[in-house]
């Protein structure tokens, strides 16, 4: 972190032929996969992960969106404070290693996402402010000093993002960012620098002849974030939406610590579905203000949900994934929920097969005092959770790292081949059927919801309608069916296949009646719609 730098002549990283034809998939009809390097295999690096690409490509998954690479302090890291943000992590493989695994990724047909993190410095190593006003002590974010965006001296600051958001892109052949926390780049510019930044994006799009794609991740529930330019938004693509997830968190577990307090389950799902922002305008208890603002006319594709990601999972106590706190039978039913919404889903690496190890929050700064603050800030950081009694992993213990590894010996037990199947067939469904992969929510509707039943129907004007059923309840229910035209069952998360009890969903005048704990996909025949 203090030592000299490295030139690297990015004319001369490794590209395959097919290159320069390559194209990514477009955001619409796309999954997404995050991973962490470190993590993702037992060597820990960006050579090694080439080896599951094919898998990942034979899963449904189009978008391998990869946590930071940018170097940090230590060897061991979630990335998320770098400061060299033109390299690439020397435990990685570096840029060379990076540069193969965007060329692997292409070949077997998956775009590349790059998780960048232009909010704030890490604590250590940042010698930036040496050099001109990169910061400001006139905001401060929950991560440290922001940035200097709009005072003097912010052109150049602003134009290092731009840069480096070029340099991935265009020199690395990246085809998407993900950028981190962008509510922490309190920007008052009458051109805040997410626009700026798209407008730099579209301009190297059009000169490289390939979609460049920008997804933001926010907790503002702002649609001008993803409103394009030329509709006076910052033309952001895509962002995370968090809100399907604590819906279906809440429904699979009861938690109503935190930011759960504001969801109730089922409900929040049937919002999602419906109208995408669950807080577009309303009061949140949690926050103690009105959030957000109507979607309005955005296609809920450029809304990127999940059920686990690395925040999810590694910001809980424990990095416990819902493998270990939630049932089989119910799992399946939220997978099933999520891959159906009209919103884009994105799985977190270990969970096509039910990885049950923990992912935790992990550094390893050779400061001892630097050290010491993370320990006891994660301790702090649990200690107002009521549900919560244990002791946190130190993030600086090499074992909560080696932990967190992928225990990929799991994905070829019977339990580890049920659960990809049931990722595969519903990924594959969503493919095959329009309305799943559509992301317009006017064409979806909800017929019945409560605390524990969910029912909707999502059209499409040239197409079959798809219905989908998900039962939470110890009881088997009967819910009505829209008459549509003949209904037939496509799947059923109860199928033994699918690790279920095969018990089947029965279809009689007009209705069906699902098992408990499961749910079911039902397509109407094309001549009835």
């Amino acid at each position: 972190m203090h030592g000299p730098s490295t030139l690297v002549d990015v004319a001369a990283l490794p590209w395959s032929p097919e290159e320069a034809t390559w194209r990514p998939a477009p955001l619409a009809g796309a999954v997404l996969y995050e991973l962490h390097v470190g993590t993702f295999t037992a060597e820990g690096t960006l050579d090694a992960a080439t080896a599951h690409l094919g898998d990942l490509a034979e899963l449904g998954v189009t978008h391998v969106e990869v946590m930071p690479i940018a170097p940090f302090n230590g060897d061991r890291g979630w990335g998320y404070d770098g400061v060299a943000w033109y390299a690439v992590h020397e435990a990685y493989g570096g840029p060379e290693a990076f540069a193969r695994f965007v060329d692997a990724c292409h070949r077997h047909g998956l775009a590349v996402v790059l998780d960048v993190v232009y909010n704030h410095f890490g604590p250590v190593g940042n010698y930036l402010p040496e050099f001109g006003p990169y910061l400001t002590d006139r905001y401060d974010t929950p991560w440290g000093q922001a940035l200097n965006l709009d005072g003097p001296g912010s052109d150049e600051v602003r134009a290092l993002i731009i840069g480096n958001a070029l340099h991935w892109l265009g020199d690395y052949h990246v085809d998407g960012l993900r950028l981190d926390a962008v509510h922490g780049l309190i920007d008052t510019s009458t051109v805040h620098v997410l626009s700026q930044l798209s407008d730099a994006v579209a301009d190297l799009a059009t000169r490289v002849r390939r979609p460049l794609q920008l997804i933001a991740e926010t907790d503002r529930q702002d649609p001008q974030t993803i409103r394009p330019r030329a509709a006076g938004g910052q033309g952001i693509d895509a962002q995370w939406h968090d809100e399907l997830h604590h819906a279906l968190h809440v429904a699979l577990t009861g938690e109503s610590d935190g930011y759960y307090v504001d969801y109730t389950g089922l409900p929040e799902v049937a919002v999602c579905y419906e109208r995408g922002f669950v807080f577009d305008g309303r009061y949140s208890r949690n926050r103690g203000r009105t959030v957000g603002a109507p979607l309005g006319e955005l296609s809920s594709h450029r809304l990127v949900a999940c059920l686990q990601n690395h925040d999810q999972v590694g910001n809980r106590a424990l990095g416990d994934r819902l493998t270990t706190i939630v049932d089989a039978d119910r799992l399946r039913v939220a997978i099933a929920l999520l891959v159906a919404s009209p919103e884009t889903p994105m799985l977190f690496m270990g969970e096509e097969y039910g990885e049950t190890r923990p992912f935790c929050y992990v550094t390893s700064h050779p400061e001892p005092e630097l050290a010491e603050a993370v320990r006891e800030g994660r301790r702090a950081e649990f200690a107002a959770f009521t549900e919560f009694t244990g002791e946190v992993p130190d993030p600086q213990d090499p074992e909560t790292f080696a932990a967190a590894k992928l225990e990929r010996r799991a994905a070829d037990t019977p339990e580890g081949q049920a659960r990809r199947a049931t990722w595969s067939d519903l990924l594959a469904l969503r493919r095959q059927q329009p309305a799943l992969s559509s992301g317009r929510r006017d064409l979806c509707e909800v017929l019945t919801v409560d605390g524990e039943r969910f029912a909707a129907v999502r059209r499409h004007p040239a197409g079959a309608d798809v219905a989908i059923l998900a039962n939470l309840s110890d009881e088997a229910w009967t819910p009505a069916l829209p008459d549509a035209g003949p209904w037939e069952v496509a799947m059923s998360t109860d199928e033994t296949r699918y690790g279920g009890q095969g018990r089947p969903v029965a279809l009689s005048a007009g209705q069906a009646t699902l098992p408990p704990s499961s749910a079911c996909l039902l397509i109407a025949d094309e001549a009835g719609t």
